[in-house]
Order: C-alpha cells, then structure tokens, then sequence
C-alpha cells in the first residue's frame, strides 16, 4: 500500500511521510534503479526498536564482562554457563540460546577446534593451550543482543594466539566498513583480504545476520565479498558481524550425535568474535560487544 505524503510514516515517529523517510525512500529507490539490492523496510529498525535492541545488547554485553571473570585455567564450561545463565536472569534478560531449536544451554563455549555452537559441558575442564569462544545472546523485554569473544587460556601456542589477534583485526576492518551507503561485500571484502594475507582462511557457509527483533534475521552477512556488491547498507539496520577465521582449511563438518557442534576438517583451530552494530546516519554503533 503506497504511503501518501501527509500520512503517518512507516517507521512509527509519529511524524509526516513527507517530514520523515520520504526523501530516504526516494534515495533507496535510485540506488534500486542503478542495480543496487536495497534493504526492505521491515530490515530498517524503529526509533523503538533501536532502543530496545540497544537495551538488549547492554545487557548481553554486562553478561559477557560478568562470565569473562571465571575463564580461565581449571574451570568447566559447564560453570561459564551456570553463570551466562543466572547473571542474565538477574539482569531481567532471557538467554537466547537455551531451547532455541533445541540447543540445551544457555551459552556457546567453542574450543580450538570447534568452529562454533559448542555445548558446555561438566566434563570439559579448560586448561593451558586451549582457546575459547564465548558466545552469548540475550533476550530483553523482546529484543536481542549478541555477541561473542576470544580468550586464550594459560601458555597458548604463538601460531594460534596469532589467529586470535588476527580475527578480531577481521572484525575491525569489518566494523570500519559499516556506514551508510557501502555495501555489505564491502565488509567480507576487507575481511577476507586480511585473514589470507595472515595465511588463514575465512568459513564461508557460516555468516553475520540480522539480529534485534529476532534471534536471525535478514539480511545475511558474509565474511566473503566483493566491494559494491550484495545489500546496500542503510541507517537503521542492525546486525552480526562474526568473522570465523580458520588456521587451516575452511572446511567444517557438524557433530552427527549431538546436531550443533561445529569443527574444522583438519583439526586445526579456530577463532571467531562477534558484535551487534547499527548502522547509524555517519557509520556504525556497536550495541553488544
């Protein structure tokens, strides 16, 4: 249904069409025209909805500085979700992950060699040499936050706290390509080109996505790409940037027993940090880190 000039805008501000995205949705239109896929308006997030996502993500980031105190040598990844679990509560938050599609706990714990959705387990006691991702979304008041972080336990192999360094430079650059008006092979682009000239590999089946309103959401965001292809990127939009970055081969496969954990093929480790982001009118806000 097309929106007349003096009507109330999509976005919910309560202000005129003509007074609030006309001339936006004027611009998204040009850019359509020339090629360029443009985000729909159910990918642009309300002056509401930004507020509640950022909401969300304070929360998920205080869970991630609260569980970062406990990693470390001696403790299991079964204790780092108690704590994911019961810190969000105590915030008000729900722990995204706990139930989603059947995923028994209420935090990722992926090491070395897991790539990703690693299952915390009583049994996993971290020790010297290991690296840890910890991945954590909440749920606040229907919103979400997410996010994820790199730690390396005791004495860890110079080889792989390179790797370490390495992805979170990825997710940098990532960050620094976020603004208004670029694209989103502008990011793979750049992440990508530093991984491989550091001699490692980018996991390219596994992406960023639209997180806020819902846990994934449109549009989906690769860490391969090209410059001036894929969404153009808009104020309003929130969503992952999650770099998986393998020592050896991209290849992963998925553990058939329990259905989440993935692993590289060759055994060789993995690192991956992640932030929510906004893209704002001048770059990019960072909501969970």
């Amino acid at each position: 249904m097309k929106i007349g000039r003096n009507d109330p805008c999509w976005c919910g501000s309560h202000k005129k069409y003509k007074n609030c995205h006309l001339a936006f949705d004027e611009k998204l239109k040009a850019y359509e025209e020339q090629g360029a896929i443009v985000p729909t308006h159910d990918i642009i997030r309300t002056p509401e909805q930004i507020e509640g996502i950022r909401k969300a993500g304070e929360i998920n980031t205080k869970v991630l500085d609260k569980v970062e105190q406990y990693v470390k040598e001696g403790v299991t990844t079964e204790e780092l979700d108690k704590i994911v679990h019961d810190y969000t509560l105590e915030l008000g938050g729900i722990p995204a992950c706990l139930g989603y599609c059947g995923y028994p706990k209420s935090v990722c714990t992926s090491i070395n060699e897991v790539v990703c959705h690693g299952i915390p387990d009583p049994n996993r006691i971290l020790k010297s040499g290991d690296i840890i991702n910890i991945d954590c979304t909440t749920i606040y008041n229907g919103y979400y936050g997410d996010a994820s972080r790199m730690y390396c336990i005791g004495d860890v192999d110079p080889k792989v706290r390179k790797l370490v360094e390495v992805t979170k430079e990825c997710l940098e650059l990532g960050l620094k390509e976020a603004k208004p008006y670029s694209f989103l092979g502008d990011i793979g682009y750049v992440i990508n080109e530093h991984a491989t000239k550091h001699g490692f590999t980018v996991v390219r089946d596994i992406c960023g996505h639209g997180c806020g309103v819902d846990f994934h959401e449109e549009p989906y965001v690769s860490h391969i790409g090209n410059r001036g292809e894929d969404m153009l990127l808009v104020p309003g939009m929130t969503f992952t940037i999650e770099p998986m970055i393998n020592m050896g081969v991209a290849e992963y496969y998925e553990d058939e027993e329990d259905g989440w954990t993935i692993s590289t093929a060759d055994g060789l480790p993995s690192a991956q940090w992640e932030y929510t982001i906004l893209i704002t009118e001048t770059g990019a806000e960072i909501l969970s880190r």
